[in-house]
């Protein structure tokens, strides 16, 4: 992904030495990356949270230059990284290879492959997460050339997941991402009855840090933001009822957007969080739901619609709702009044 210049590797049997400023070359087959995802790639055992802090303080350069987080790498440029120290547990974690694993398949060939993601598993190692799905997926087929996510699904999340198994199949798929070009429908269940008349719901969405306990930055959260701020990004979500519930809502949600934590916030704003969410929906709610047999958040990835990215044809794939999801909604359905 990257090769490393103007840093002499130390020599064998030498103690840790300080941390250096590290000059990354980046290859072909990292063009086109953001720059954030790049340092998280290579700064194993750093923390996000510190990735996009040396960033925005402009310690990182590309071409001798300041650069932002979602700057597109291209072949060749140099990234310039300061001098950033991980511990030793970070380490170890980082040299130990995940365990290999297959997941379900939806969709497989030369170019591209949709799996099922059960809900529990990251998509990639990171923020406290020594593997994902990508590492795993690696580890299980060492032949593979190239693999590549293609998008991102939250770790509680479940559904449909692309990876990349060619570069060009990559760029293609994520310039229809970017693009707006692919359908993305989810399904939610969510607390309380939902209302008829919601069903666009345009709000911009922005990205804020929890404080912590010494005055640093935590772990990172979204909102909705007021109309204007210049922070903010536009995010769009189409809302159908699905199936109504006693108690519940079941909605088919598809975005068109894709921001971080966009229908988990969207949905919790207008007073109906997703059943289970830990970060933005009902602590003691979800606690009581847990008991009742639900153990992760209610957010299913339903159905992708996107073009081939070598033959153009338009694909559909639909991932039915995982057992546990329809366990808890039978449990719903027949519980006594």
């Amino acid at each position: 992904m990257s090769r490393i210049i103007g840093v002499k590797p130390p020599s064998a049997g030498a103690a840790s030495a300080p941390p250096q400023v590290r000059s990354l070359q980046v290859d072909a087959d990292a063009a086109g990356q953001r720059l954030d995802n790049f340092l998280v790639r290579c700064l194993k055992g750093v923390p996000k949270t510190h990735v996009y802090r040396i960033i925005r303080s402009g310690e990182v350069r590309v071409n001798k230059g300041r650069a932002a987080a979602d700057t597109r790498l291209a072949a060749g440029d140099v990234v310039r990284v300061p001098p950033v120290r991980t511990s030793a547990a970070a380490e170890a974690r980082a040299a130990r290879p995940a365990p290999a694993r297959e997941f379900a398949v939806l969709l497989e060939d030369e170019h591209l492959l949709a799996i099922d993601k059960p809900a529990g598993v990251a998509v990639h190692g990171g923020s406290g997460v020594s593997f994902g799905v990508i590492e795993q997926l690696r580890q299980a087929r060492p032949q593979a050339r190239f693999l590549e996510l293609v998008h991102r699904l939250d770790r509680e999340t479940s559904g449909i997941l692309l990876v990349a198994k060619r570069r060009s199949a990559l760029t293609h798929l994520q310039e229809q991402f970017r693009g707006r070009e692919t359908g993305k429908t989810y399904l939610a269940l969510v607390l309380g009855e939902w209302p008829e008349r919601l069903k666009v719901l345009d709000a911009p969405l922005k990205r804020y840090l929890l404080p912590t306990t010494d005055g640093g930055e935590g772990e990172r959260r979204v909102r909705v933001a007021a109309a204007g701020d210049a922070d903010a990004q536009r995010a769009l979500s189409l809302v159908r009822v699905r199936e109504r519930l006693r108690g519940f809502t079941l909605l088919e949600v598809t975005i068109k957007t894709g921001r971080t934590h966009q229908i988990r916030v969207h949905l919790a704003s207008a007073g109906h969080p997703i059943a289970g969410d830990d970060k933005y929906g009902d602590f003691d709610t979800n606690k009581a739901l847990h008991r009742q047999g639900l153990r992760r958040m209610a957010l299913h990835a339903w159905r992708l619609q996107f073009d081939h990215p070598a033959r153009g044809e338009r694909i559909e794939l639909l991932s039915p709702l995982p057992a546990d999801l329809e366990e808890f909604l039978t449990h719903v359905r027949t519980a006594p009044l």
